[in-house]
């Protein structure tokens, strides 16, 4: 993958086999047509069933010597490591717990001995709340945190803004890698450079970004990067990559008598949820059967091609929402113009003028088409946006497994709401 991480979607001689993928989905034979996927995506079946015969057979304590407890801890250890292999890590730089909201928290919890009062830590007004109300508790401290604005016109991050709050006192840079209220992917491989050439560090929320492209923690060289599972076709777990060095020199979260060199599980309080973390494996499984399906019978799994794969069809479900929108004189659609657009992931949030959000999604509601308005967890954008009295926004959220029969659907109940 390119270090950048902007690519959009590439040329795939075999376009995705979206009733192939669906058929996968037991949660998708229902009338709905589920875009509100930001919030959460629908799992494949074989997860549901990893989970299942995990606690059929497996609900003990792992780490005794007995062969079913040592059985038990290599399921879990298979998920963990597939978590790593998702985001090109090792096991042990992969802390895993029940939100990125959670992991979030524990960082801060254990990076805050190394900060002295004068240090600085900038947080973005763009981001969901996780990864900016994690660190305000850091002012105790005395450590000071500054604002990176977003840019009122393009709601977007730029980097020129960045640059006039970066001192030498500067420690750490918390941003997000595509805002949950815009979908437009900032390059996050430059912000890194730049701000290590300033001697700090940054940790970026990939939640929103990693269920459309591929996460490589180590092209992107980031310090930190937290994701949400549940979003990326797995359980309800959290993921946090941290650099191994990180981690060892952060301080341990879980008991006292937990050494500080064992990671990731200093940082582990209470340990994983053994079923959800064993059923990780089922994801593996899946994005394995779709590679497989078009084309890859012998090879082992390629992620860079699956979810190339992945972009290649969600780009053909953005463009015609995105042209709809575009060509309605009362509504605004969110973030920068069609110039743009091969750095958008599905994600779509707009306004309607004069209207509120809510309004428009109580008429789209009546189609069975799944959308959502609101703030999303990213109030400080939404006040920033000017939008809170309107009710923040409305937003389409598409993954892999939506077609473009429910592209049709959507805009045909846009028409009656708009």
């Amino acid at each position: 993958m390119r270090p950048d991480d902007t690519r959009g979607p590439a040329t795939n001689t075999h376009p995705l086999d979206v009733e192939f993928v669906r058929r996968q989905f037991p949660a998708l034979a229902t009338p709905w047509a589920l875009m509100d996927n930001a919030g959460g995506s629908v799992l494949p079946g074989v997860v549901i069933e990893r989970a299942r015969a995990y606690m059929a057979r497996y609900q003990i304590q792992v780490g005794a010597s007995y062969p079913l407890s040592v059985e038990a801890g290599e399921r879990v250890a298979g998920g963990r490591a597939f978590a790593a292999e998702l985001i090109g890590a090792a096991p042990d730089e992969v802390v895993l717990g029940p939100s990125t909201t959670a992991n979030l928290r524990t960082l801060r919890r254990a990076l805050a001995p190394s900060l002295a009062p004068g240090d600085q830590v900038i947080v973005t007004d763009l981001d969901h709340e996780s990864n900016i109300g994690a660190w305000l508790p850091l002012r105790e401290r005395g450590v000071e945190l500054r604002t990176w604005r977003f840019d009122r016109a393009r709601h977007t991050l730029e980097l020129a803004d960045l640059e006039a709050l970066l001192t030498p006192r500067t420690k750490l840079v918390c941003l997000t890698h595509a805002a949950n209220v815009v979908g437009y992917v900032h390059d996050i491989a430059a912000i890194t450079r730049r701000v290590h050439e300033a001697g700090a560090r940054v940790c970026v929320d990939g939640v929103a970004f990693a269920p459309h492209r591929r996460v490589d923690v180590k092209a992107l060289d980031v310090d930190f990067y937290a994701l949400s599972l549940y979003k990326v076709y797995g359980p309800h777990v959290g993921l946090l990559y941290g650099k191994r060095e990180h981690l060892l020199a952060a301080r341990g979260q879980n008991h006292f008598f937990i050494d500080e060199t064992q990671i990731p599980y200093k940082l582990e309080p209470g340990g994983v949820n053994h079923e959800l973390t064993a059923s990780l494996v089922g994801t593996r499984a899946y994005l394995e059967s779709v590679d497989r399906h078009h084309g890859d019978e012998q090879g082992a799994l390629d992620l860079d091609r699956v979810f190339a794969r992945f972009a290649d069809h969600e780009a053909r479900l953005l463009a015609p929402v995105l042209a709809y929108l575009r060509a309605r004189p009362n509504v605004r659609v969110i973030g920068p113009g069609p110039e743009h657009d091969a750095r958008r992931v599905p994600t779509v949030a707009f306004t309607v003028q004069g209207r509120r959000a809510s309004e428009i999604v109580s008429t789209i509601d009546r189609a069975q088409v799944a959308v959502r308005w609101g703030d999303f967890y990213a109030r400080r954008a939404i006040e920033g946006m000017g939008l809170r009295e309107q009710d923040g926004i409305v937003r389409v959220s598409m993954v892999h497994y939506n077609t473009p029969a429910e592209v049709e659907r959507l805009l045909a109940a846009l028409d009656a709401a708009l």
